[in-house]
């Protein structure tokens, strides 16, 4: 061991960290040192202390600003069909929701099985006062839960306070260190949302190119990572004995993630991005990741122009969300992992009630969110927003999506809300769980 001690310390310097190599990745600020300190550890382990690593959280975000009338249709309402004579769904073309009065897009039939089945839940007019209709502040608004935009990201800031194991730190004390998996976004970039101070999420687009490259920089590290495996993982608590730890699990990662998205799918997806992405999630759930927050995300929502309505640009959107979430759940239920998933979808803003000259719409305010899973109180959870007492032209929001955040967190990820959002929040009532 004292061999493999020299040949860390020599190179942590020139390696800085161990690094994972990707088109596009964000690292980990701090690789786990916990699980592989203890012994019999399985490298790669950890436990959470307080946190139910069975629940897991899928967010999908949809970028540009989903226009949530032409989503969940009002379709009784005059007001709708007067505001959207070029665009809007017909109300004979509306898939009704039961028990409701609101309908979803024709092209969501996929949704509305979901729906149909228990499986989800919509809430509708959620915003934040003083809306901005700027893509990227109001992202980084809902990325941060904050309504400047700045600061660390609401996931992050979950995973910094509840989700780091204990382990000896350089001084000997107890100190976090962060689960490199316990956030990945399928992506190019790891969003805001999973950013924190201490921890910062996997992001990778594809797992083939997604491999440790310590090797790379120093051909000894791939020795020393052999030796190690060989030993179990075990090494002891001086300061490159974490960089041995840091080493292994690096490696560990993501060999797990690799081989777990590289399994042979267990059914068909439909062909587009966001199924793809969902697939992968679907993959390394059933390999058993200890990842609770997997992000996802599909663009294309700005419908400025040619909207359309039925068979539009804005339809075929819909229309790949809802089939890959029907795909999804289809995928996890047969995996038997579907109550261990809530999924969230999120846009930055709705769009405007009236159509503009170009057949289109442009930017707006409050819009819905859909969450998935057998844990949702099922059902459309709050009325629709008045068409008639409009904020200039723009939906009155009626639900704060941090309190959306705030039930997720304290129903579902079991955190505290208040802590995670810096804010006082009461937690939306849209889960049929136990905290």
């Amino acid at each position: 061991m004292d061999t493999l001690h020299t040949a860390f310390t020599r190179r942590q310097f020139m390696i800085g960290g161990i690094t994972l190599a990707s088109a596009s990745i964000a690292l980990p600020q701090f690789l786990s040192a916990t699980a592989l300190g203890l012994p019999g550890a399985e490298p790669g382990a950890t436990s959470i202390p307080g946190v139910n690593e069975d629940r897991i959280l899928v967010v999908i975000q949809l970028s540009g600003g989903n226009d949530g009338l032409n989503t969940v249709v009002p379709y009784g309402e005059d007001a709708y069909h007067k505001a959207r004579a070029g665009i809007g769904i017909k109300a004979d073309k509306v898939l009704r929701l039961a028990k409701s009065e609101v309908g979803l897009h024709p092209a969501m039939a996929g949704m509305a099985d979901l729906y149909n089945d228990g499986l989800l839940a919509i809430v509708q007019g959620v915003g934040y006062p003083n809306p901005n209709r700027s893509h990227f502040q109001s992202m980084d608004i809902w990325h941060t839960a904050d309504t400047s935009g700045t600061g660390n990201g609401w996931l992050g800031r979950y995973f910094d306070s509840e989700c780091c194991g204990f382990g000896k730190g350089e001084s000997g004390t107890q100190e976090k260190d962060a689960n490199p998996t316990i956030g990945i976004a399928v992506g190019q970039d790891a969003p805001l949302a999973m950013r924190g101070q201490k921890v910062q999420p996997i992001a990778f687009e594809s797992a083939d190119r997604f491999r440790w490259t310590g090797q790379d920089v120093d051909k000894g590290l791939e020795d020393d990572y052999q030796a190690i495996s060989r030993r179990g993982g075990r090494v002891g608590n001086s300061n490159s004995d974490f960089l041995t730890r840091t080493a292994l699990d690096a490696q560990v990662s993501s060999d797990t993630i690799r081989k777990a998205v590289a399994a042979k799918p267990r059914m068909n997806y439909p062909n587009s991005d966001l199924a793809r992405q969902l697939q992968m999630v679907a993959s390394m759930i059933h390999a058993k990741l200890n990842t609770r927050v997997y992000y996802v995300s599909m663009g294309g929502f700005d419908t400025h122009s040619g909207q359309g309505g039925e068979n539009g640009r804005h339809a075929n959107l819909l229309r790949q969300l809802s089939d890959a979430m029907k795909a999804f759940y289809a995928d996890l239920k047969a995996m038997r992992r579907d109550t261990d998933v809530l999924t969230m979808t999120f846009s930055e803003f709705g769009r405007r009630v009236g159509q503009n000259a170009s057949q289109g719409t442009d930017h707006g305010t409050a819009a819905p969110v859909f969450l998935a899973g057998p844990m949702v109180k099922s059902g459309v959870l709050t009325p629709h927003p008045s068409l008639k007492d409009l904020d200039s032209g723009d939906l009155k929001y009626t639900v704060d999506f941090r309190e959306v955040y705030s039930g997720i967190l304290e129903k579902w990820l079991k955190a505290d809300s208040k802590k995670v959002l810096e804010a006082n929040f009461a937690p939306a009532p849209v889960l049929n769980v136990k905290a």
